[in-house]
């Protein structure tokens, strides 16, 4: 099969930066690919996230070309990932594999020149231990950590529980907190907690719902609760039954099954913070190797969003309202249904009943997806009103979550 290469459903500046990269990558590997117009090219790459990326994804798959899906999304269910944003070598080590898979084995990427050598000073100024002999950073260091762990734990113990939610939304990843380096103490006589120690004792309440239809029932201290940023801290395993979740809060990701249906029990029970436990930072690489890769934390939420529900709209949301997407979601393979109403909903604005009519599922399953694509931010109904600050709002399902 030639290899050639086009792209489409994309804006101007994201297809000159992609023409460009291209062009270097292409020369990385000897010039065996060409660049055509779509139509003419046997792969083509597809902005995902562009409003009309999923559409060209569906004419490009009906007429059988392997599509490339750039996106933000860690998984996608064209043909090729290239993940977003794009360099010149993540451009050549895909046509690379791509070749290679169509029986083309093309020449490994010639490494860049490396840099004039520079001389730098051997203790940079901003390393205050740098000049001191091993053993003594070996020994400010392990200080360092026990003093932190007291302090985490007092924190923990004075710590108040926070208000419960029935349906928590997705804002942006909290940036993970500096703390400055206290004065070296002597080493408590007491073991360290192996419990949630991390956990932020000042920890911002979890949204509450102020019904104004049918009550979704609560869920306390559901996972829900514990996910909203700034809750929990640092690395941390918690089990149940036979699955587990490894969850880094800083970085907002997690490793787990990469099924999302055996954690619908997740989300029916209370959790207490003695149940995440903290993994220590050497020990975490074995320990997620051992599940699937991470996936951000958001995907957690928009499962938990959409069982809360029960087939009703979220207090506040009314099913004669409209809604639509306002960018392509990430649907999962084991609802596939949700695919059809994304679909519906790119098109224009629509309530549930004509999204469900539309889409040819049940009313029920349209709310549940609207629950969870409202919390996770990927919709939203028409007439949206001015947020008010914080300090005038009422609460509200997502309101004081969406301005974080």
């Amino acid at each position: 099969m030639p290899l050639t290469l086009g792209l489409t459903g994309m804006d101007p500046a994201t297809e000159s930066a992609l023409q460009t990269a291209f062009k270097v990558a292409n020369a990385q590997l000897g010039g065996h690919w060409t660049l055509l117009p779509e139509q003419q090219a046997h792969f083509v790459v597809v902005d995902m996230d562009s409003m009309y990326g999923p559409m060209s994804w569906l004419r490009l798959h009906a007429t059988g070309k392997s599509v490339i899906a750039l996106t933000a999304a860690q998984r996608t269910q064209a043909d090729f990932l290239l993940s977003h944003p794009f360099t010149s070598d993540s451009i050549s080590k895909l046509l690379g594999e791509i070749a290679l898979q169509s029986g083309q084995a093309l020449p490994t990427p010639a490494p860049a020149p490396a840099p004039a050598t520079v001389e730098i000073p051997k203790q940079p100024l901003t390393d205050p231990t740098a000049a001191l002999p091993d053993v003594v950073v070996e020994l400010l260091q392990t200080d360092r950590a026990q003093a932190n762990a007291a302090a985490a734990k007092a924190a923990v113990q004075q710590a108040a529980p926070a208000p419960a939610a029935a349906i928590v939304a997705a804002p942006a990843p909290v940036a993970p907190v500096s703390t400055p380096a206290p004065d070296p103490a002597p080493a408590p006589t007491s073991p360290p907690v192996a419990s949630a120690t991390t956990i932020a004792a000042a920890a911002t309440p979890a949204a509450t719902v102020m019904p104004t239809g049918p009550a979704i029932t609560a869920r306390g201290d559901g996972l829900l609760d514990w996910l909203v940023p700034g809750r929990l801290r640092g690395l941390l395993r918690v089990v149940q039954g036979n699955e587990r979740l490894l969850i880094d809060a800083d970085q907002r990701k997690y490793h787990g099954p990469a099924a999302l249906k055996p954690l619908a029990d997740w989300f029916d029970r209370g959790f207490a913070a003695s149940d995440f436990e903290v993994v220590p930072a050497a020990q975490w690489e074995a320990a997620a190797a051992e599940l699937a890769a991470s996936m951000p934390l958001t995907r957690l939420v928009w499962f938990g969003n959409l069982l809360a529900g029960q087939g009703r709209l979220a207090p506040g949301y009314d099913p004669q309202r409209r809604y639509r997407m306002t960018k392509w979601p990430q649907t999962e393979r084991e609802y596939p249904k949700h695919f059809r109403i994304a679909t519906v909903m790119m098109k224009a604005l629509a309530t549930v009943a004509e999204i469900a009519e539309a889409s040819g599922v049940t009313e029920a399953e349209v709310a549940d997806f609207i629950n969870a694509s409202l919390a996770t931010g990927f919709a939203e109904p028409e007439g949206d009103p001015t947020p008010v600050e914080p300090s005038k709002s009422s609460g509200g399902l997502f309101g004081r979550l969406r301005g974080r």
